[in-house]
């Protein structure tokens, strides 16, 4: 996987978190810089600990599914990359309720975990394919880290709405990254 893949996954993995980060800075009364970075921080390390996670899981099954590796992270990201835009089409309504000046530790790690979970699952499909998986680890924080900071800050100013097409924005990459995947094994058996 190049470097450009690389990156271009990273910011495929933090549209989930993006959109998340949107809604809590939206419900949030005044966000600042400083409250946005620390959930930027809490998501990001969760979102670069779980695909090392799911790299591991899909390396012990490497031996038995090396000659369908690129069929299996293929199939991962377009599934996860099919749930992404359904959950981006999915109309969400809020009720307004009184808006924290910040959000727990807690709710914010479940949060974090929940859009995390599409991390794990590329992690395995990652361990198929010639990647280093600490570089792509610290790219899909590092990304999410910033993608969140900047989502909570812009949650107040542009809503739910921009933060739903920004996950189904990043379900349309991950099924591109899929496709590359799938397309450069099946070139190299060409």
């Amino acid at each position: 996987m190049n470097p450009a893949s690389i990156i271009f996954l990273a910011f495929a993995m933090s549209t989930d978190a993006f959109a998340a980060a949107v809604g809590k800075g939206s419900a949030m009364l005044k966000p600042r810089l400083l409250e946005a970075l620390r959930i930027g921080l809490i998501f990001g390390v969760i979102e670069a600990i779980t695909p090392v996670v799911g790299w591991f899981i899909g390396q012990a099954a490497t031996q038995w599914v090396a000659n369908w590796d690129h069929w299996i992270a293929f199939s991962l990201l377009l599934l996860l990359g099919l749930h992404m835009i359904y959950n981006g089409t999915q109309l969400q309504t809020e009720t307004e309720e009184e808006k924290p000046r910040q959000h727990g530790f807690w709710v914010l790690a479940v949060t974090g975990f929940a859009t995390s979970i599409d991390a794990l699952a590329v992690g395995v499909g990652l361990a198929f394919v010639d990647v280093n998986i600490w570089v792509a680890a610290s790219a899909i924080g590092l990304a999410t880290m910033t993608m969140v900071t900047l989502g909570v800050m812009l949650g107040r100013a542009i809503g739910t709405v921009m933060g739903q097409r920004a996950e189904i924005l990043g379900g349309v990459v991950l099924i591109i990254v899929g496709s590359g995947i799938l397309y450069e094994h099946l070139s190299a058996l060409a």
